[in-house]
Formats: C-alpha cells, sequence, structure tokens
C-alpha cells in the first residue's frame, strides 16, 4: 500500500491504517483490503 492513499469518495489523504483508514475530510472508513476494489487513482499515469 502506499504510504499516501487517497480516500475513494473524495479523494483526500486518508489517515491511520494499516488494517483501517480514515478519512478526515468526510469522515469515511475504508478497509485496506477495500481499497484495492475501490481505489480510483487521482490524476491517470502517462504511458
Amino acid at each position: 500500500m502506499n504510504t499516501s492513499t487517497c480516500c475513494p469518495r473524495c479523494h483526500h489523504e486518508l489517515d491511520e491504517g494499516p488494517i483501517m483508514y480514515r478519512c478526515s475530510h468526510c469522515r469515511r472508513a475504508v478497509y485496506a483490503a477495500d481499497l484495492e476494489n475501490e481505489y480510483v487513482p487521482r490524476t491517470p499515469v502517462a504511458a
């Protein structure tokens, strides 16, 4: 997992971890196992 993981909902940086992350902006709790399914990168990576 990245050290700067972003919230799937509001794209702010997540706190805490490594099992459960919390977003201080939208107050959402996200499990690390769910990040792989919900994670959407902020910007597309150029190939």
